[in-house]
């Protein structure tokens, strides 16, 4: 029996290329919410749970960000593309299995189909937000173009096409990441206290 998904009043679905730092980004949300208002949700967290499990690999080693991961990267996202084409909402359903919390915020989404399934299932509560940082700060940061990574769907899906509510701009010279957090963090607190 599938486990029920809680009602969220929020869920801030949030993109942006390898090493932007959403997940920097995202943190500081959660941070500043607190834990028992706010969870993260990574999709990526799911997808490589089963895929170490069929494959017999090291999931604690596949969660991090070494280079045992990046062996296996172009493999995984193949895998997942095929579970995706069976099941877009495959990943986002594990992710949210035992969510709680009022606000939700989607570290990771990749893809098109990841959107969609927030929009469809949370069309009134969900908002799209890009995480961006240059081509430099991003090397700055430890990411090197890979062929089959950089120029799959797992990282350009979201790159055209899609009108994000909010755009972060990751970078030294850009606004503070608290100015440019503001709607997004009144927002949620807004969200919470209408649900009291």
């Amino acid at each position: 029996m599938e486990e029920q998904v809680s009602e969220p009043k929020l869920v801030l679905v949030f993109s942006g290329k390898r090493k932007s730092g959403k997940d920097y980004v995202t943190d500081l949300i959660k941070n500043r919410l607190g834990a028992d208002v706010c969870c993260i949700l990574r999709l990526s967290g799911p997808l490589k749970h089963q895929y170490a499990q069929e494959q017999g690999l090291d999931l604690d080693q596949l969660l991090g960000s070494g280079p045992y991961k990046e062996q296996f990267r172009a493999q995984m996202i193949l895998w997942g593309e095929t579970r995706r084409r069976h099941d877009p909402g495959f990943f986002c359903r594990l992710a949210t299995r035992g969510a709680r919390q009022p606000v939700w915020v989607v570290s990771d989404a990749r893809r098109r189909s990841d959107l969609n399934w927030f929009l469809s299932e949370f069309p009134q509560q969900t908002r799209s937000v890009r995480v961006q940082s240059s081509q430099e700060t991003r090397q700055q940061r430890g990411w090197s173009f890979t062929t089959g990574v950089d120029d799959a769907e797992s990282e350009c899906g979201l790159d055209s096409g899609v009108e994000f509510d909010w755009i972060i701009t990751n970078e030294g010279d850009a606004p503070s990441l608290e100015e440019q957090l503001q709607p997004i963090l009144k927002l949620a607190e807004e969200a919470v206290t209408s649900s009291l």
